[in-house]
């Protein structure tokens, strides 16, 4: 009885197999043909040159840390948490080599650059700061003083220094201890519990109104998450100048719009009922970010068909006919060097300069608020990105390591990201409906390279644009929350109500970028381009006139002509150009494209003006110098009212510009009216800026019209793929969720017969 069983099981399985077999066969013509092969091996041409630019390695971090530490004589702090009163080495970062020494090195197989550091120290025992140069890397190391060439002064003023987190540990105990003698107030006002329901400190700057100042207001927010629309209308005026953190002090307080003196003089009137106090009540928590329904799936997603286009090796990346060198600086974030299209340099550096806010309030923790990013670090909150958010999932994700604020290498996880990407717009196209009927066009492919930095509330999404048609875009959008105050008499001229009590703060958005284009060489010149309305004779009816556009072209030829100011009527065409002519007779330039929504920039009869002075200019062009590296520094912000990094200066000595090494110097922004929408989060859409530098003349054609991305049909050719490979698409990759491709646009076409 066993044995028949098992035989029976075995022909009913044979007799499965057999079905199954049949069933195939009789289907095998519906299955999908998948005939996507792997695209050809594409070559990339990486140079090793291109390190000349690479940030510092961690091993080189640790070994000019190593080094600073052992010079006996500099008696620096291995702490990371260093007071104030102790020497602390704030900073290393790459020291960039002079140009001329680069450009002989990769053009002219020069030798190569010495390697170095740049090291700012804070020295806390003397009351200074410094800076040095340390090389050449890898060894053996030396050090050299070089606070006199750059700031033309041997010692930096010590107030002029970034807040360090040693400074701000020192900072929170002395709030705590003055929170333990408002414990009641605080209690009764806002909920505060310590060490269960804090209030959150957000600091104002610059710190003072005058130089050496270090006075700061700090206003107090909900100890929630997206803490910066929490405002609870409570601040303290902190003296934090001296040294000796002992001698610090509270100088004044504000409480519901009403300032007092001293906290004594504060609980005295609080509790001889005296002020309008603030009862505090529980509420939600409308700055969550957590989404208020559970996502339910994935949205569209992007991958290569064929496998990446382009290559990263090292701190090079080569797409198509692009190739450049990056780097993320601790201090101004992101850059890119030795811009190469088709072999031939378009730009030496293209690198974000300054990230500046002004804001406008009517409570001292907003109201004197001017930001300059770089002072605090525009690359040093450049975190790990997130797969599929903030860049595409399958984007190349790069590591960064930096030394700034800290007493070890810190290693930076996918913190750049490189992808090529659709833009959805065509880059071009045509359909030809009158004559010759047909097709012609190309998608907008084009490489990004991006990081994300979020500085406080705000994050800026950075982003450099390489088009196949040879231009390059500098893009930036804001994103995060805005900062706000809490609602008093008067807040309404300077913000929006946005939620209870709580208004949003408008302020500017300025972005500096230097734009050292090198067209042809570094011999070039700026020219601009626009139009006028001339009054013409038609020339078969000379009785009657028409107003007719016309071309106005000029050449600038000195810096103080080539800074355009913000406000002032600017020509639309900017051009840096070759002395070399295209095809057809008119001069190679690359254009300088400003896309701006920026508010008005400071006065300059502000006494801090002058460190943000690069903000005057919708675009400066000076001569290249090396001691002009960069518009702002490290000390703009503590050291407002006499900046050591003034950028007008670069215009005021008035150089010539004619045939010379040129950089453009180009400012964008937004102005930023805080609304409703805001909450929770401002929105990236419509909230940035940037410069496109386009070849203008430079081509005798678009080069985009050699790209294996073109796409060409006629009548009948439809579905030939032999010039438009979306018609195999669907057969090639063999998805359930792509369409056969179609065409029936020429149906409708004009017919003159």
């Amino acid at each position: 009885m066993n044995s028949l069983f098992k035989y029976l099981l075995i022909l009913l399985g044979l007799i499965s197999v057999i079905i199954n077999i049949v069933l195939i066969c009789l289907n095998s013509h519906r299955l999908p043909k998948c005939m996507s092969q792997p695209q050809e091996s594409i070559k990339f041409n990486h140079s090793d040159k291109s390190l000349v630019f690479a940030d510092l390695t961690a091993e080189e971090y640790k070994s000019v840390r190593d080094y600073m530490w052992a010079q006996k004589d500099l008696k620096i702090s291995h702490s990371v948490t260093a007071k104030p009163s102790e020497n602390f080495l704030f900073l290393i970062d790459l020291s960039l080599p002079r140009k001329a020494d680069v450009l002989r090195y990769l053009d002219a197989n020069g030798q190569k650059p010495v390697r170095e550091a740049s090291v700012v120290l804070f020295c806390g025992e003397g009351g200074y700061l410094k800076e040095y140069v340390v090389g050449p890397l890898p060894g053996p190391l030396r050090h050299r003083d070089v606070t006199q060439e750059k700031y033309n002064t041997t010692r930096l003023p010590f107030s002029a220094r970034t807040v360090t987190i040693g400074e701000y540990v020192q900072l929170f105990t002395l709030l705590y201890q003055a929170f333990h003698k408002l414990e009641k107030p605080l209690r009764e006002s806002f909920g505060y519990v310590p060490k269960q329901n804090e209030l959150l400190p957000f600091e104002g700057m610059p710190r003072g109104i005058k130089s050496d100042d270090r006075k700061t207001w700090i206003s107090f927010f909900r100890d929630f998450s997206g803490m910066y629309i929490h405002p609870v209308g409570f601040e303290m005026l902190v003296n934090h100048e001296s040294s000796n953190t002992s001698e610090w002090t509270i100088d004044r307080l504000l409480y519901n719009g009403q300032y007092f003196e001293s906290i004594d003089t504060f609980i005295t009137a609080y509790e001889g009922g005296k002020v309008k106090k603030i009862v505090h009540r529980d509420i939600k928590n409308y700055a969550s970010l957590k989404p208020m329904e559970k996502p339910s799936g994935l949205g569209p997603q992007q991958y290569y068909p064929q496998g990446k286009r382009y290559s990263v090796k090292n701190n090079q990346v080569a797409y198509m006919h692009w190739s450049f060198a990056f780097g993320l600086s601790s201090l101004t974030g992101m850059r890119v060097f030795d811009i190469n299209f088709k072999g031939q340099r378009i730009a030496y550096e293209l690198s974000v300069q300054e990230a500046m806010s002004v804001y406008g309030s009517v409570t001292p923790g907003m109201m004197l608020t001017k930001f300059l990013d770089t002072s605090i670090g525009i690359g040093r909150f450049a975190h790990e990105l997130v797969r599929g958010v903030d860049c595409p999932y399958v984007a190349t994700y790069i590591d960064t390591y930096r030394y700034i604020d800290t007493n070890v290498t810190q290693r930076f996880r996918n913190s750049i990201c490189v992808f090529e990407h659709d833009i959805g717009r065509p880059l071009r196209r045509h359909f030809s409906d009158f004559f010759h009927n047909g097709f012609g066009g190309m998608a907008n492919s084009a490489l990004v390279f991006r990081t994300i930095t979020a500085i406080g509330n705000y994050d800026y999404i950075w982003d450099f644009i390489f088009y196949q048609s040879g231009s390059v875009e500098a893009r930036v959008h804001a994103t995060g929350y805005i900062s706000s105050s809490f609602k008093n008499d008067g807040n309404l001229k300077y913000g929006h109500q946005v939620q209870e009590n709580v208004i949003g703060n408008i302020h500017t958005h300025f972005i500096n970028f230097k734009v050292d284009l090198d067209i042809l060489g570094v011999k070039n010149m700026f020219q601009t381009k626009d139009m006028i309305y001339e009054e013409v004779p038609l020339p078969w009816m000379t009785s009657e006139k028409a107003k007719i556009p016309q071309l106005v072209e000029q050449q600038i030829r000195t810096e103080k002509e080539a800074a355009m100011l913000h406000g002032a009527k600017t020509p639309r065409y900017l051009h840096i150009a070759s002395n070399q002519t295209n095809r057809w007779g008119h001069q190679r330039s690359y254009r300088l494209q400003v896309v701006s929504f920026a508010g008005d920039h400071l006065p300059e009869s502000e006494s801090v003006e002058r460190s943000m002075s690069w903000a005057r200019y919708k675009v400066a062009i000076t001569k290249h110098k090396d001691e002009e590296q960069t518009s702002s520094s490290l000390y703009s912000q503590n050291y407002m009212w006499s900046p050591f990094v003034d950028f007008s200066k670069y215009i005021e000595d008035n150089e010539t510009i004619d045939n010379e090494d040129l950089v453009a110097w180009v400012t964008a922004g937004f102005l930023h009216i805080p609304h409703a929408e805001d909450i929770p989060n401002t929105v990236s859409v419509g909230n940035g800026g940037g410069v496109i530098i386009r070849p203008h003349n430079y081509f005798d054609e678009d080069p985009s019209i050699n790209s294996p991305d073109g796409v060409y049909f006629a009548p009948g050719s439809e579905s030939d793929c032999e010039y438009n490979k979306m018609a195999c698409l669907e057969k090639d990759q063999c998805s359930s969720t792509l369409e056969p491709f179609t065409y029936h646009g020429f149906e409708g076409v004009m017919k003159f017969e």
